[in-house]
């Protein structure tokens, strides 16, 4: 295990910045609150949310072995590993050097979790003795390449998996929910959390046994109404137009948008679906899809002004109806309920978006719903 330190890239390069200043606020009190779960850590006692104050329970490092690298991303490298004391695969996130609340914000986080619908297990917390270099041990997913997995799914193994990301059959009900089905999106939601990084690349899928994972929590953050929030979240691909224009106090319908354009890119076969070269060009492309008209609506809104540079290259674009990106090769995929389902998502407005909850109850899943109520009754 002391071999694990060699293995760490001590410098984290810093991605792309995008440059300050591209919206000017006419009202800076004009502030957005979520429509759901907005006082959930309010209620909450502080031990839950204060992930500052955690002490963290070392495990001993020595009970595991890397065995292969199988990835890697700007705040940690990713090994298959094996707990040598049980002989069972796990994985091994060896973490780069970070100050120590985002660590203990992960920890936390996972914490908090636990057991929660297609959640990724965090078995244990461990550090080298001499780097002190820490690293969290998870539960293994024998996962597909999503560029290699998405194009072979069929119509309904994209509601299968899209339904497994919002929903389980889980126990873990709070006293204001009566049924048994919970979403894994909202499942983080209702406990005051936002993911922040929602993306095939952070979906884990075993298709063979048809078992999904939500895993790096790294970016996750707990819900505060009021509260500012980094903009430098989520990947390019699958940042909402609220961290593109520099609307800080976000919230959980960040990441429905994520899962929106996550959605999109499988239906549609077209990964990424907005493909922006850079942030600036990132939001260029979604008004060239979704129109100026709603996205100057959603601006005025919330009393926001878009940097005159910025304003210049979105330019004026009409809006673009999801028909235009139906083909011969996807067609097969794109029924009208999915594309209802789709425009409920991909909406500027983050108010506006389907929460976890709705996006279940959408007649998307239906035959899902249908097929997973049958197998409940007949267990």
């Amino acid at each position: 295990m002391k071999s694990w330190v060699s293995l760490i890239i001590v410098t984290i390069v810093n991605a792309n910045t995008r440059q300050r200043g591209q919206i000017s606020s006419e009202n800076p009190l004009a502030m957005s609150r979520a429509r759901v779960y907005a006082d959930i850590n309010v209620h909450r006692p502080r031990d839950y949310w204060d992930y500052e104050s955690l002490a963290v329970q070392w495990g001993d490092q020595d009970d595991y072995e890397v065995v292969r690298k199988v990835g890697r991303g700007k705040y940690s490298e990713v090994f298959e590993g094996i707990n040598i004391t049980n002989n069972e695969k796990c994985v091994i996130k060896i973490l780069k050097p970070v100050k120590k609340k985002k660590i203990k914000r992960e920890i936390k986080i996972l914490q908090n979790l636990c057991g929660g619908p297609n959640i990724v297990k965090l078995l244990d917390i461990v550090r080298d003795q001499h780097s002190k270099t820490p690293s969290l041990i998870f539960e293994y997913v024998n996962s597909t390449d999503f560029k290699i997995l998405y194009p072979t799914l069929s119509d309904y193994d994209i509601r299968y998996y899209i339904y497994e990301l919002l929903k389980v059959l889980s126990s873990y009900l709070l006293a204001n929910l009566t049924d048994t089905e919970l979403q894994a999106l909202d499942y983080c939601h209702s406990q005051g959390i936002m993911h922040r990084d929602v993306k095939p690349h952070n979906v884990m899928i075993d298709h063979e046994l048809r078992k999904l994972r939500l895993i790096d929590w790294g970016l996750a953050e707990f819900y505060h109404p009021g509260k500012e929030y980094n903009v430098r979240v989520a990947s390019r691909y699958f940042k909402g137009p609220e961290l593109l224009v520099d609307l800080q106090d976000y919230d959980y319908s960040l990441d429905m948008w994520s899962l929106g354009c996550m959605f999109a890119g499988m239906i549609f076969r077209k990964e990424p679906f907005f493909y922006g070269h850079d942030n600036h060009d990132q939001l260029v492309k979604i008004a060239k899809v979704l129109g100026t008209d709603e996205l100057n609506a959603y601006l005025n809104k919330y009393h926001l002004v878009l940097d005159p540079q910025l304003d210049a290259l979105v330019g004026r674009h009409s809006r673009k109806p999801w028909s235009k990106f139906i083909n011969a090769d996807n067609q097969h995929l794109v029924s009208p309920e999915a594309i209802d389902f789709l425009d409920k998502l991909l909406r500027y407005d983050h108010q506006d978006r389907l929460t976890a909850r709705e996006a279940m109850a959408h007649p998307y899943f239906f035959q899902v719903r249908s097929a997973e109520n049958s197998r409940i009754r007949t267990q």
